[in-house]
Order: C-alpha cells, then sequence, then structure tokens
C-alpha cells in the first residue's frame, strides 16, 4: 500500500491507493456540482493538480462520482429517511457516493462501510459513527427503501420530475427506455479518418490488440468495453477519434461534396468539424464563440492531418465574422440543453431547470435566424442538437419554418427529421435538413 496522500486541499491522510481515497475525492466533486459546480471542470481541475495519480485511481474517482450523479435523487431520498438532522456537505456528498456504490457493488458492503468511515474518521471523528450507523441501516432495511424508491418515478427512472414529464409527453412510446439507457454508462464509439486509413484496417487492428468492436451502418466502430485513448492503436497519429456514433452521423446527412464552402456555426471540440474534412475536400470555417475552447479544435484539426480556417466568434453577429460569401452547407450544432447526453454529463441532471428550456430555444431561434442568411440558394443547413426535448427539436424548426416559405424541410434517408433518444450504440441528438429555396 501507498504512503498516505495529501496531495488535493482538504484531503484526509487517507492510502492513495484504497478505496477510501478514491470515495473522498469523488465525494469532493459531488459535493461541487451540489453547490453548483460544473462536474467536468471540477475533475478536470483535480486531474492536473494531481498529474501523479495512476490510472487507476483516476478511473475510479470518475467512475464513482459520475455513477452517483447518474442516481440522481436516489441517495438523497435514503438520507432524507434514515438522518435525523442535516450534516456538513462533505459528509453528506460522502454518504451519496458510499450508498451509490452498495447499490452497484452489493458484494463489497462491509469493504465499502468501512472505508467510507475511515474518510468520516480522518475528516470529521465526531461524526464516524453517523456514518456507519446510516450505511449499515440502509443496508440492513435495502429492500424496504428500494421498495419505496421504486414507487416514486424520480426515484426510480433517476431524473428531475419535471424531465420526465416532458420525455413521457414527447416520447410516448420510449420514454422509459431513453431514461433507463441515460443512467447506464455511456458506449465509446470511434471514427475512422478515411483519409489515413480503411474502417475494416482498423478494426482488425483493433480487435488484434485486444480491444473487441462492431462495425455500425455509418461505418462507426463501437467498442464492447471503453478504454484509454493512449491504448487505442491509430488514435495518436490520427487514424481514429472517439466521438459519439450518434453525433457521426453529421456529415453523412449534410450531403457534402468537393469544393463546397461550409459552415461549422458551434465548432467546439471540432470533432464534427473534423469528420466533415475528413469526407470531403471542402473549404470548411469552424467558428467558436468561446475563446478557450478554440485550441481544442486547432489541436484535433493537427491530430488528424487536417487544414480548416477557425475562428473564434458568435455566429449570431454577422457582422463581425462574415464576409458576404454564401455558404453551400451549413452545419448547425446549437447550443441546447443536452439531455440527450446527460449519461457523460450527469451533473446536467442536478443543475439544469425545466425553465432553462425556453432559454436555450430562444437562442437557437436567434441561431437560426442569422445562419440561415449566410446560406446560398439551393444550399443545405443541418439542424443538430443533442436534446431530446421537442421545444429545441421538431418544434423549434416548425417554428422557423413557418416563419421562412422558402425553407424546405429534406428527408433524411427517407424521415422528416431523426431523434436519436439514447440507447447502447449512441447518445440522444435530434436531426433537421433544411434545404433554401433560390
Amino acid at each position: 500500500m501507498t504512503k498516505p496522500s495529501r496531495h488535493a486541499r482538504g484531503t484526509p491522510r487517507l492510502p492513495a491507493d484504497s478505496l477510501a481515497f478514491a470515495l473522498h475525492q469523488a465525494a469532493g466533486l459531488v459535493a461541487a456540482v451540489r453547490a453548483g459546480g460544473n462536474l467536468t471542470d471540477a475533475f478536470e481541475r483535480l486531474m492536473r493538480a494531481n498529474p501523479h495519480w495512476p490510472d487507476a485511481t483516476r478511473g475510479a474517482v470518475r467512475d464513482l462520482a459520475w455513477g452517483t450523479l447518474r442516481d440522481y435523487g436516489r441517495g438523497d431520498a435514503v438520507l432524507a429517511r434514515l438522518l435525523r438532522k442535516p450534516l456538513p456537505d462533505a459528509l453528506h456528498a460522502l454518504l451519496l457516493v458510499a450508498l451509490h456504490r452498495l447499490e452497484r457493488r452489493p458484494e463489497l458492503a462491509y469493504t465499502v462501510v468501512d472505508q467510507a468511515v475511515e474518510v468520516a474518521a480522518a475528516g470529521a471523528p465526531g461524526l464516524k459513527g453517523v456514518v456507519n450507523g446510516v450505511l449499515r441501516t440502509a443496508l440492513r432495511e435495502g429492500a424496504a427503501l428500494a421498495e419505496q424508491l421504486d414507487a416514486d418515478p424520480v426515484t426510480r427512472f433517476r431524473h428531475p420530475a419535471w424531465w420526465i414529464a416532458r420525455l413521457r409527453e414527447g416520447h410516448p412510446e420510449a420514454w422509459q427506455a431513453a431514461l433507463e439507457a441515460g443512467n447506464q454508462r455511456p458506449p465509446m464509439a470511434l471514427r475512422v479518418n478515411c483519409r489515413r486509413a480503411e474502417v475494416a484496417q482498423m478494426a482488425a487492428e483493433l480487435t488484434a490488440a485486444g480491444h473487441r468492436c462492431r462495425r455500425l451502418a455509418h461505418d462507426a466502430l463501437l467498442l464492447d468495453q471503453p478504454v484509454a485513448v493512449s491504448q487505442l492503436p491509430g488514435f495518436a497519429d490520427g487514424r481514429l477519434s472517439v466521438q459519439d456514433a450518434g453525433a457521426q452521423w453529421a456529415a453523412h446527412w449534410l450531403d457534402l461534396a468537393a469544393g463546397q464552402r461550409v459552415l461549422d456555426a458551434c465548432a467546439a471540440p471540432g470533432g464534427k468539424a473534423a469528420h466533415l474534412l475528413e469526407r470531403a475536400a471542402v473549404d470548411l470555417l469552424a467558428l467558436e464563440l468561446d475563446a478557450a475552447r478554440v485550441p481544442r479544435i486547432r489541436e484535433n484539426f493537427a491530430r488528424l492531418g487536417l487544414s480548416g480556417e477557425i475562428r473564434t466568434a458568435d455566429c449570431r453577429l454577422l457582422p463581425t465574422w462574415w464576409d458576404g460569401r454564401p455558404f453551400d452547407r451549413i452545419l448547425a450544432d446549437v447550443p441546447c440543453s443536452a439531455s440527450g447526453v446527460a449519461r457523460r454529463h450527469p451533473d446536467i441532471k442536478w443543475l439544469r431547470r425545466a425553465t432553462d428550456i425556453a432559454r436555450f430555444a430562444a437562442q437557437q431561434n436567434d441561431i437560426l435566424e442569422a445562419l440561415w442568411q449566410t446560406l446560398a440558394p439551393g444550399g443545405k443547413l443541418l439542424y443538430v442538437t443533442c436534446s431530446v426535448f421537442d421545444e429545441e427539436n421538431g418544434g423549434q424548426v416548425a417554428q422557423f419554418c413557418a416563419r421562412h416559405p422558402e425553407a424546405q424541410r429534406l428527408e433524411i434517408d427517407g424521415a422528416r427529421e431523426r431523434q436519436l433518444l439514447p440507447d447502447a450504440e449512441h447518445d440522444g441528438f435530434f436531426y433537421a435538413l433544411l434545404g433554401k429555396h433560390g
């Protein structure tokens, strides 16, 4: 066992390779989200502060934090039943992480309780008995607690009530499956850079390296098990990228051809823009509002051996970036609730509010109105969200077309639009293709 560690601020002296250490660090991330913070940002700060952590520790902390937050409301409901008075935020978060671990790994119950108590003893020794008592009571009354939790849609489906209601209304035949898929670990899909490799070749290399995969209809490679990118043959030399299989439809459905002038209006982190350049020799402009995210686009292009113009700009403010030359194709991957990718970003379920949807819809409307002015007659615009809510998707497009008689809904593989709900192969995305009459 390694020496105790105090590398992160406020970390008790716990062995850095212990479950106790991982529970404590994950609890810190959960507490940050409950205070309104962004999970990914908090995790990345923690990793930058602790570059010496081995992959196993990083993975354990990430799995515990992400898993706990996917279990939206469930742990809190248990604590509401078992606690007589509120605990400090750090211990409340620790109990949430421990309860998640107990539910997912009941065979490790003794170890989980022991290690959680060790964390409490190191940081708040006067309350270690409370932590021990709560966890042991949760184990003892587990069956009765589970029955109570499953009777409430929020704790059964682990999503906010408003979220469940919207999804049920919009997708009455598939809402339960979508919610259940959204509580699972996301799949890992790869995109082959067709400028540098063949799909069959990369599939064979992956299999030879011990990474079994399956080729999907649009040539995405779906791994049986997620792995670190450092283990992927072809990643470092730009033959492979990690990209959700649902996201990979964008470049297929935009109908590209060599020589076209193409705009990716909301480009970071650059995956879809890179895919466009991989598939066709187009003149691409990638815009990104957030200057801090632009370097990631450049890094992706450089690794993949691609070339396109990258600019920092708000796509809604045409005078700041548009030179008046129309685009043949526009990818409008607009900001949204991200409700279709919540399993990758489970803090969304904790931080998002029902009132946010109208705000996103208004922003999307403004983006569509601006971009439509830059589309050439006869051109095509692919509207994309990673949302499962109609107000951001079909409802948004229908309202836009009602205002613009020159906008034509074009079929996508025989369908008026494409709504992908989260499942075992991909995350949730919405696609609509619009043509502009001359």
